[in-house]
């Protein structure tokens, strides 16, 4: 029988954004496999973690695509992004915290192609008018993927509503970003 990688690696995300300190063993039972067919498929955690990083890349770069930000105000491409990204939020935030993901040379580079989309959005809202000119747009871009791993947690220990996820961080990223003449 062969292995279902992609039930693998979710069931490894499902699990570890819930509990990032899960052993090997627990990710393995979490995906109803032998801790031996888990390390024939992927040597070890930093294996393991590099393929849901691919994994989250992918589903972070769709959820861009999806939202469409080349298109209307600003302010709305953010709001379809945030709803665009939130199947994949609780991954992304277990990414977050994966300190070895963002150093070196072993970087993945679909990490600075999403910080380039999303910088370029937060400066378009800028050049149009829409958005703060004293917060750099590198800052918005951090400020948004903190807010989406803060959510993610928030709803997955169930302080927040899931229904709420997408309005809470748009109105306090936006709020904070929103230019006002005042």
């Amino acid at each position: 029988m062969a292995l279902d990688r992609d039930h693998v690696l979710r069931s490894a995300a499902a699990l570890l954004t819930r509990k990032s300190t899960a052993t090997m063993d627990e990710v393995a039972k979490s995906a109803g496999i032998s801790r031996a067919t888990l390390h024939r498929h992927f040597a070890g955690r930093d294996a393991l973690v590099r393929a849901l990083e691919a994994l989250g890349i992918a589903e972070c770069e769709a959820a861009l695509d999806a939202a469409r930000l080349d298109e209307g105000p600003a302010g709305a491409a953010v709001h379809r992004l945030v709803g665009a990204i939130e199947p994949a939020a609780g991954l992304l935030a277990f990414l977050y915290t994966e300190n070895q993901l963002f150093e070196g040379e072993q970087q993945n580079e679909g990490w600075a192609r999403m910080d380039e989309r999303l910088n370029a959005l937060f400066r378009r809202g800028q050049e149009s008018g829409e958005f703060r000119i004293d917060l750099t747009p590198a800052w918005l871009t951090e400020a948004l993927y903190g807010l989406l791993a803060s959510g993610a947690w928030a709803v997955s220990e169930g302080r927040v509503a899931a229904k709420d996820f997408t309005h809470m961080i748009v109105e306090l990223l936006l709020g904070g970003a929103r230019r006002t003449d005042a």
